[in-house]
């Protein structure tokens, strides 16, 4: 059986209303136009092929065992034009992604670093780790931001609204911390922190709080929270009694830092993209 290496679209569910609006209102045998003096659009299987789904001869095998639709509807007929612009591709149900101009990318941040793409003041930025891409064309930006203090992951993209929607309270992305405490913390401060801590603007919640370790009056916790208000972390383990010495973000809803170290770069993976776009609807 022939595999579909294609990278899953963001973009799975279209409004028809608004595909409608770009074709018009010929029906699909009407849009697809075989052996015209002119004939407009590009062929399926070099759309697919480009797409990195497979060879153009074994999309061609795809597209006679029924596996690959356009608009919804199931295309048996080879040679069949579309316009990858406008047209909605699906290989086995997933969507096909045929625009690769995004880019995403995950840096883990060190310590003393602003979150910023330049900085007036001539201070280690964000920008400074990405110049590369940025130098080549690449108009990328951070998605939320860590406090000069804080390391760990960080996302750059310039999917602006993959990254709206990550930062918009209404989809409660969580984010998961490990913060390094004074104070040898129990069962008491993991009840403090999921039962809530009053701050100055309103009381902020835990999702999950851990013990990691504890030694010689320290702790290091594992905190995870869909929050996004400003040092929202540290600002409740002061209120909790428990300060903060050290403070880690490791993951944002699925995507994890891993071993990756502090100051390198790394594109998304296929499984990590999907994961963001589904946990935002997208």
């Amino acid at each position: 059986m022939l595999l579909s290496n294609a990278r899953p679209a963001k973009r799975q569910n279209v409004n028809p209303r608004d595909r409608a609006a770009n074709q018009g209102d010929h029906p699909l045998e009407d849009r697809w136009w075989e052996g015209d003096d002119q004939p407009r659009g590009e062929r399926l299987q070099k759309v697919l092929a480009r797409a990195g789904v497979a060879s153009r001869r074994h999309s061609e095998v795809m597209i006679d065992a029924g596996r690959v639709e356009v608009n919804g509807t199931v295309v048996r007929r080879q040679g069949t034009r579309v316009n990858p612009d406008v047209d909605v591709i699906r290989v086995d149900g997933v969507r096909v992604n045929v625009n690769e101009n995004n880019e995403y990318f995950i840096l883990n941040k060190p310590r003393g670093v602003q979150s910023t793409m330049s900085d007036d003041m001539g201070r280690p930025c964000v920008g400074d780790y990405v110049a590369e891409q940025t130098a080549s064309g690449q108009r990328l930006f951070h998605v939320g931001r860590l406090d000069a203090d804080t390391e760990g992951l960080l996302l750059l993209t310039n999917d602006g609204e993959l990254a709206n929607r990550l930062m918009h309270p209404k989809y409660e992305v969580s984010k998961t911390y490990l913060a390094f405490v004074l104070g040898e913390a129990g069962t008491k401060l993991i009840n403090t922190l999921r039962q809530g801590v009053e701050l100055d603007d309103g009381v902020a919640k835990a999702d999950y709080v851990q013990i990691v370790d504890k030694n010689q009056g320290q702790s290091l916790l594992r905190v995870e929270i869909h929050e996004g208000r400003k040092h929202i972390v540290r600002r409740m383990l002061k209120a909790a009694g428990f300060p903060v010495q050290r403070l880690v973000r490791t993951k944002v809803h699925t995507v994890q830092l891993g071993d990756q170290k502090p100051g390198s770069l790394r594109a998304l993976n296929d499984s990590e993209l999907t994961a963001l776009y589904k946990v935002v609807g997208l």
